[in-house]
């Protein structure tokens, strides 16, 4: 038991530093929209979940440590995680155009408001004692699923579009390493409403690295292929107006290589010349024609 206890404890404060960093990942991408003054195509919903599961994991250890069970690690960092949750909403709503903020604190409100409300009140007048602890534990379960399900909607826009912008690795990595503290500090302690949703947070956490590692480099190839297609797109267009301009002459006719630019001016020029000299003996006969006129 004493082995036990101590293996708990340690994968515990491990479970504690780990979960720390994963709260702290996203602050490059916070420092981004700050930066950039927008939220761009960041989403806010994997947080709100976030702060809505930390809120659900400090009523479950409060429950237990009212049956004389020390909860102490549940109740340390998932206070800090709601205090650091709740600055990137913050952040995100004061960014977000007004529609996003709208929407975004419409859901804040039903979800980690009236619906977390609802739940604590529920579960202190219609549950006691073990029964409540297990109800809570269930709730608990379910939105720690939905911590790791939340980023999927980001995993379908990396795949969508290419680009690993808006899914940052280290909050991915980080999420992996948790998961595996957390399973077993459960396991240990034998508690699998901390254990059972860290086994597939694990899973999930592994498929974000290895979609972010197969996208990483796919914008850099997609940003030197349009090189090529401009070019293209380009003579194209050069064919398209010689087409309008001169549409009995054939666009590879108009863009031979070969012309010889200086004969054409020296053509064009004796053309203007000759022309002059026609428009003055045009005038000086048009004035030999007047005098003979009047006299």
């Amino acid at each position: 038991m004493a082995l036990q206890h101590t293996l708990s404890l340690a994968f515990g404060l491990l479970g504690n530093i780990i979960s720390l960093l994963v709260f702290l990942a996203p602050v490059p991408t916070f420092y981004t929209i700050y930066k950039k003054k927008t939220t761009e195509g960041f989403q806010a919903l994997p947080y709100v979940i976030g702060l809505l599961s930390s809120m659900l994991y400090i009523y479950y250890a409060l429950l237990k440590e009212e049956i004389k069970y020390d909860a102490t690690l549940l109740i340390t960092i998932n206070s800090v995680g709601s205090v650091i949750e709740t600055l990137y909403i913050s952040l995100f709503l004061f960014y977000a155009p007004k529609k996003a903020r709208i929407s975004n604190a419409t859901l804040l409100f039903l979800l980690n408001g009236f619906s977390y409300a609802v739940m604590v009140v529920l579960t202190r007048f219609l549950a006691t004692g073990e029964m409540r602890i297990k109800i809570v534990g269930w709730i608990c379960l379910v939105f720690s699923i939905s911590v790791f399900v939340a980023p999927l909607g980001v995993l379908r826009q990396v795949i969508r579009t290419k680009s690993v912008e808006f899914m940052p690795f280290p909050l991915s990595f980080f999420l992996t390493l948790g998961a595996v503290a957390w399973f077993f500090y459960g396991f240990l302690i034998k508690d699998f409403y901390i254990a059972l949703p860290n086994i597939l947070g694990f899973f999930l956490g592994v498929v974000q690295m290895v979609v972010y590692i197969v996208y990483k480099n796919a914008k850099e190839v997609l940003e030197d292929q349009p090189k090529g297609q401009e070019l293209s797109e380009h003579i194209i267009d050069v064919r398209k107006i010689s087409t309008l301009v001169c549409p009995e002459m054939s666009p590879a006719v108009i863009l031979q290589p070969t012309v010889d630019i200086t004969s054409d001016m020296n053509e064009v020029v004796q053309n203007i010349i000759i022309m002059a000299e026609k428009t003055e003996e045009t005038k000086e006969a048009a004035m030999d024609d007047d005098a003979s006129t009047k006299v």
